[in-house]
């Protein structure tokens, strides 16, 4: 299997080393440097390539979709911050008949950490005397606040608990409503990265936690879903991986 890295920043070296200790080959790896023009994204530059891995910036990751599913190559997508771009991104898909798969967390035990959640979120919405919270804490150089994974596991928690209808992602200066749930983010130093659910009750509290060691874990993930997604067409998440 021959993959093709778009983003060679942290995480693209990581994939690259994650993908050669599972036996796949990185024959075509594009950085800011020569992902221009001829130089860059083509059909005769993706030949022989069965999925692309992408961890870019916001602003690149767009018309990089674009020119891979142009070229008819499917492509895993770890770059965060440009959700309020998905129905265009579905089109661009749907159009050229490509496997896409994202997810704002490679991280295979994440995943299945947001699953746990979501279960317990459903156990909780019968026990109105629990509230729930979600917190995360990441490294000061991350774009994005809160993280793609704390908002994913937010919604994970607003279709179980069902008295939960709004994600107040900002900080709260006044009492906030029944109806809200609080997810609060912090940014210091070089932390990889901690999520944490809490349900809390007057008689007692569940704390959930899921903490990142290091960044091998994410890049054996995205590794993971691009051996899962070659070969298939469509829209997919890192929930189809864990699940089906």
């Amino acid at each position: 299997m021959n993959i093709a890295l778009i983003g060679y920043g942290k995480m693209g070296k990581e994939v690259e080393q994650a993908a050669k200790g599972r036996g796949l080959k990185v024959p075509k790896i594009f950085d800011v440097n020569n992902n221009t023009g001829s130089l860059g994204i083509t059909a005769e530059s993706l030949k022989g390539i069965d999925v692309c891995i992408e961890f870019s910036t916001p602003g690149a990751v767009i018309e990089n979709i674009a020119a891979v599913a142009s070229c008819g190559k499917n492509i895993v997508v770890g770059t965060t911050g440009w959700y309020d771009k998905l129905e265009r991104v579905k089109k661009i898909v749907k159009d050229n008949k490509i496997g896409f798969l994202y997810a704002p967390n490679f991280s295979l035990g994440v995943n299945i950490f947001a699953q746990i959640v979501s279960h317990a979120a459903h156990l909780m919405d019968r026990y109105t005397q629990y509230d729930a919270a979600v917190m995360e804490r990441h490294h000061r150089a991350k774009v994005d606040s809160p993280s793609g994974t704390a908002l994913t596991i937010a919604s994970g928690i607003l279709q179980g608990m069902k008295r939960k209808t709004e994600i107040l992602s900002e900080t709260s200066h006044g009492q906030i409503k029944p109806h809200q749930l609080h997810v609060a983010s912090s940014r210091f130093g070089s932390v990889t990265g901690t999520h944490a659910v809490v349900f809390d009750s007057e008689a007692d509290s569940i704390e959930l936690i899921h903490t990142a060691r290091n960044r091998s874990g994410f890049a054996l993930g995205a590794v993971v879903a691009a051996e899962w997604l070659k070969g298939k067409k469509g829209f997919y998440t890192m929930r189809d991986v864990i699940t089906l």
